[in-house]
């Protein structure tokens, strides 16, 4: 073929999962190793029409005539693979991640090939899990009634160098579907899908989501019911998916579902509760009322819930906390909103609780959700830590004065309290609301936290998993969980739970941050870099990316790039920020002086790591006598 001419193409571009790790600590075995690859993937390529381009390092770039034959190959590269690790020791084993798009290509000099397919083939290929197969959306549309492989999508990820969205979708090279019964959980794990809106309006669209939370809520405080949180069901909003694949993934037995549809001040709910294995509709109702007997409502069908899964539960009734109907709406708007975790989100979500309590000065779930909302303002740095704190501290005591036997004012109050080191205190409040709720994953989750502070890791991660078991989707509960696990050397449970968070939020850069700190924790390096740089494609203005950069850079005795790092940490405006970057960073330097330096200062701001006292990034300072003085100062044992 003539140099320039441009042709379409099926680009595979393959990766060794820890390579350049290994090459540094002992490089005969990774040229071993990388000799041995080579040899047993290379035989692959010609019977499906593969050419081998070149290989870059210990990546491999083929081009394919064909985009199912490109799949049917690293699929077998990848059985080749397995079989050959599961005779192999730890030390030999190697993993690879292959990702594949069709695309335009140019031909070069010495047939190399060049253009926009070989990038993107380059840029997906870090998408997919170590032994995975990830291809790009026109790979999909070519394939995808060709062939009995099960693919799933990922999502649409901004790659970098790259205009616009791209969809990404995993192979499952298992081959075939698990039985529905092999993953989904007890018929008591319970699963709320968020409900449809077919109202006339779009915009009512918050009222059914509103709805989904409001039995969430209703049903969490049934005894023996297990009810997966918000956060994580509502990832399946829009999505269509069997009842059984949605059952397998959040490890339920039941599923619940229905539609809502409002019109002017009247409302009709239908409603089914499905039995996931057998994908049985148990019962269905429907509903017409009145908006303002929306509270009744949601009662009834809590009830009939309970009645349907034959368990014998007592539902106890629960008063309506506001009569106000326009209150009611803008708190359900409000709690919406509070889920994206965005400074816009959560200071808008601000601004609408606070009228719903203009409207209803007495509705304690809004000071509830208005105390969380300025909570979730301090620690993500957006507001000043102090006036946040005090902001959420009235909010939460006067939630507590007008239902005192509320479970999210008690898990609000939790956290007031740890944000000023009263953790006595914050262990009360924590315990009440799990008693009151035990599916409050948030409750858990500061129980967690507070056994992390006050006792021993051991203590904290069962609090963790429960936390996540309850919201097993949600990116805040699986990346704690994850990082706690990694503490404590469950690398295994960490590894895991970085795979679902990265499949089920594959846009999300913070999960991408997450996954890197794991790897930084292995000394893997190279890989850590890729997760970074993943973050940095699909949220360039994510500060967190100037953190683990830093970190990255320090860890791996880069003290150069890492100080400019924290030259770019310390430029953020937000100190409580500024001063968490600055402790990690000089923390992994092992600059021992300035990091206590900081240290303290976070002590006079209460705005201190909860992993003070577990994260080996912290093991040094740990044994200086300072750390001692530290501990002192805010109350907790060394």
């Amino acid at each position: 073929m003539a140099d320039g001419e441009r042709r379409l193409a099926a680009i595979m571009f393959t990766d060794i999962v820890g390579y350049t790790h290994l090459s540094q600590t002992n490089e005969s075995l990774a040229l071993e190793l990388l000799q041995e690859h080579q040899r047993l993937l290379r035989p692959t390529f010609a019977p499906h029409g593969g050419i081998e381009v070149k290989t870059i390092g210990d990546a491999f770039l083929v081009e394919f005539k064909s985009a199912l034959e490109a799949v049917v190959c690293a699929v077998e590269m990848q059985k080749k693979m397995g079989e050959r690790n599961a005779e192999a020791v730890p030390s030999r084993k190697l993993e690879l991640r292959i990702g594949i798009h069709v695309g335009d290509v140019v031909h070069g000099p010495d047939d190399d090939i060049f253009g926009d397919a070989v990038n993107v083939a380059s840029r997906i290929e870090p998408l997919a899990e170590p032994g995975g197969v990830c291809i790009s959306q026109q790979v999909f549309d070519q394939i995808g009634n060709k062939t009995a492989l099960e693919i799933d999508k990922v999502g649409d990820v901004k790659l970098k160098n790259v205009d616009l969205p791209l969809g990404v979708y995993k192979v499952n090279l298992t081959g075939s579907r698990r039985s529905s019964d092999e993953h989904s959980g007890p018929r008591e794990r319970l699963g709320v899908l968020p409900f449809v809106n077919i109202s006339p309006d779009p915009s009512d669209e918050y009222f059914a989501d509103g709805l989904t939370e409001e039995l969430i809520s209703k049903l969490s405080e049934i005894k023996g019911l297990k009810v997966i949180a918000r956060t994580s069901v509502m990832s399946y909003k829009r999505k269509d998916k069997k009842v059984s694949e949605i059952a397998r993934e959040l490890g339920v037995g039941s599923i619940i579902e229905g539609s809502v549809r409002k019109a002017g001040n009247r409302i009709r709910i239908s409603v089914q509760l499905i039995d996931a294995r057998t994908e049985e509709h148990l019962w269905s109702s429907n509903y017409d009322s009145k908006l303002d007997d929306i509270f009744a409502i949601q009662s009834d069908v809590a009830s009939k819930v309970a009645a349907s899964l034959s368990a014998g539960y007592f539902f106890r009734e629960t008063r309506k906390d506001t009569n106000d109907v326009e209150a009611y709406t803008l708190y359900l708007r409000a709690m919406q909103l509070s889920y994206e975790t965005t400074e816009a989100s959560m200071k808008e979500t601000v601004a609408l609780l606070q009228r719903a309590i203009s409207k209803d000065p007495a509705f304690a779930r809004a000071y509830a959700g208005l105390a969380g909302a300025w909570h979730m303002l301090a620690v993500s740095g957006y507001e000043d830590f102090a006036a946040m704190a005090s902001n959420a501290e009235a909010a939460a005591a006067k939630a507590l004065v007008l239902d005192p036997g509320l479970a999210e004012a008690h898990s609000a109050m939790a956290g007031v309290h740890s944000m000023f080191d009263r953790f006595d205190a914050a262990l009360v409040e924590a315990e009440a609301a799990v008693r009151i709720n035990p599916n409050l994953s948030d409750a858990y989750m500061s129980l967690g936290i507070l056994d992390a502070i006050m006792r021993t890791p051991g203590e904290a991660l069962p609090m963790f998993r429960k936390a996540y078991e309850l919201d097993p989707l949600s990116p805040g509960a699986g990346e704690v969980l994850a990082s706690a696990a990694a503490w404590v050397g469950e690398a295994g449970q960490a590894r895991d739970v970085l795979a679902r968070l990265r499949e089920f939020n594959p846009k999300n850069a913070k999960v991408y941050l997450c996954i890197a700190d794991y790897h930084m924790e292995k000394k893997e390096f190279d890989e850590a870099q890729k997760m970074v740089d993943v973050a940095r494609d699909l949220s360039p203005g994510e500060p967190s990316i100037a953190l683990s950069q830093g970190l990255l850079f320090a860890f791996a005795g880069k003290r150069k790039e890492a100080k400019g790092a924290l030259k770019e940490l310390l430029a953020n405006g937000n100190e409580s920020f500024r001063l968490f970057g600055e402790l990690n960073v000089q923390a992994a330097l092992g600059n021992l002086d300035e990091a206590f330096r900081v240290l303290m200062r976070q002590a006079d701001m209460h705005s201190w790591p909860f992993s003070i006292r577990i994260d080996p990034l912290f093991a040094e300072m740990r044994k200086d006598p300072r750390f001692l003085e530290f501990c002192r100062k805010v109350g907790i044992k060394a």
